[in-house]
């Protein structure tokens, strides 16, 4: 008799809850329907290829695919260490990546409270508006551009340093110190406008009264700058410091792919670079394949830890 009444009731719970499911779907399948492209091609171009992992653990051969090529487990991995050039490309991905971190940080910050010292609005607007508009201008225009303003025979800054400086023109983009120091400088160039919206928004939420209290006290700009506006942006700059440890092993493809050359591969060849000449020009997919997923691991990894570190310093969190 109770597992008949159990049996009557289930249903109409069923029903209840599809009831509600469907009255649900039926006011918001328009916005399911916006979000499906995107869910489309976040599957065929960010999940389908996850399966291509499988070529790191195999001796892959085009004509044999996934399932015929020979396994050869963590070989590849071992190569990556045992190889002179991929070692070298881990400490140039190092290298590169850090120095862009730590100029990427300072630069938008003292770029943001200059900004703020400004008091015409019209100036402080068109200022805001040039230093933004690298930002949206891709690699490969830039790097054309630079490649011709750096150039030894006729560039404008090589020009520069000849005629008024009477110094020898400089290869930078033929001498690998040069060229990191052109990646780093040209990379900060074309972000640090588009990075300082951050930093802006948190000075605009500076309470006046702060100002108004440390001018009666007699505190300069200056003073006013180092212990009223900084000290409030400290956990802002915090969580950006520390989320960017996750790009640690991301010294920036689209640039250097456009920029670099073979005289510079000592120095200016990362990890992403390298998988790209492993894979698409000698042809070794195993191999390229094994330093993604390398890449991608301590990537992930970094990327948990600094969002521990925002959690404990800054009580940051989105999930």
């Amino acid at each position: 008799m109770k597992s008949g009444l159990q049996a009557s009731i289930a249903p109409a719970h069923a029903v209840k809850a599809e009831s509600k499911w469907s009255r649900g779907l039926k006011k918001t399948w328009p916005l399911h329907l916006l979000i499906l492209p995107a869910t489309v091609i976040a599957i065929v171009f960010h999940y389908l290829p996850i399966f291509g992992l499988v070529m790191a653990f195999q001796d892959y051969k085009p004509w044999l695919g996934f399932f015929k090529s020979e396994w050869v487990g963590l070989k590849h991995f071992e190569s990556l260490f045992l190889f002179e050039d991929s070692v070298q490309v881990i400490w140039n991905t190092l290298i590169i990546s850090v120095l862009k971190i730590v100029c990427g940080l300072f630069v938008p910050i003292v770029v943001a409270l200059l900004l703020n010292e400004i008091r015409i609005v019209g100036i402080k607007r068109g200022i805001q508006t040039l230093v933004y508009l690298p930002h949206f201008m891709s690699w490969v225009i830039l790097g054309g551009i630079l490649i011709d303003l750096l150039s030894v025979k006729g560039g404008l800054v090589n020009r520069m340093l000849v005629d008024w400086f009477g110094m020898q023109p400089i290869f930078f983009l033929g001498d690998g110190d040069w060229f990191r120091f052109v990646v780093v400088v040209s990379d900060i160039w074309k972000e640090f406008g588009f990075g300082m919206i951050i930093y802006l928004a948190a000075i605009a939420g500076v309470n006046p009264a702060l100002y108004e209290a440390a001018e009666v006290d007699g505190a300069t700009r200056m003073q006013q700058t180092i212990h009223v506006t900084l000290p409030i942006m400290m956990p802002i700059i915090v969580v950006v410091a520390t989320l960017q440890l996750g790009n640690v092993l991301n010294a920036g493809f689209d640039q250097i792919f456009n920029l670099y050359n073979p005289l510079v591969y000592s120095k200016g060849d990362v990890i992403d670079t390298f998988v790209y000449r492993s894979a698409m020009l000698k042809g070794d997919f195993s191999f390229a394949t094994a330093v993604g997923l390398f890449k991608s691991i301590i990537s992930f990894v970094l990327i948990i830890f600094s969002y521990r570190m925002v959690y404990k310093f800054a009580n940051y969190r989105i999930f």
